[in-house]
């Protein structure tokens, strides 16, 4: 598995790498395949977090913690990561085969997505300008619904967009304030005939 270390407002220091990088490798039990892994290791004021991605075919893991100290946010992460592991780990292994014979085709066919977060805290009510946050834009893969939300739980979100493989048309998953998973169905109102 390639993996890449970052570390933001911390001087690199080998014994959490190399502490990083065992707890990561740990993965490789739960999959056939993990074929990348970013770490980001940072300190804001006191809080320690830590940051972990791990691509495994189709599907992006992912669990982030903080905490007072950074081998405790290492290891709460990566227990985030090995819990969804161990939740969806028969899926995840029989995925691989159907990635790799379409994986080129199915790369051509993805629409593009992007999510933006706008700071809308505005001092005066009349002010239009909005300030982005952040923007980020993602390939929108083809997927059931059912693997949607699995990679929306395996990446610890709360939405997650893709195209519908059975209508080819984007859509979006996202859990609800009552805990159920919700859909939106772009472009799923029905064609009203025009005819008088």
């Amino acid at each position: 598995m390639q993996m890449n270390i970052t570390f933001r407002h911390l001087d690199p220091i080998d014994s959490l790498k190399n502490y990083a990088r065992e707890k990561v490798e740990r993965v490789n039990k739960y999959l056939d395949k993990a074929t990348d892994a970013h770490v980001v290791l940072s300190v804001e004021k006191h809080l320690h977090s830590a940051d972990i991605r791990i691509q495994s075919g189709a599907f992006v893991l992912r669990g982030r913690e903080r905490s007072e100290d950074m081998y405790a946010s290492i290891d709460l992460a990566m227990d985030k990561i090995e819990r969804q592991l161990k939740r969806y780990k028969e899926k995840l292994k029989g995925h691989h085969g159907r990635d790799r014979v379409h994986h080129r085709q199915d790369l051509v066919n993805q629409l593009k997505a992007r999510h933006t977060v706008l700071d809308l805290a505005q001092p005066d009510a009349e002010q239009r300008d909005q300030k982005i946050v952040k923007s980020n834009e993602f390939l929108a893969h083809h997927m059931a619904v059912e693997e949607a939300v699995m990679q929306m739980d395996l990446m610890n979100n709360d939405f997650y967009v893709f195209t519908n493989s059975t209508t080819m048309e984007m859509n979006v998953v996202y859990r609800r304030k009552d805990g159920h998973i919700g859909l939106i169905e772009a472009g799923a109102v029905e064609k009203k005939s025009l005819v008088s």
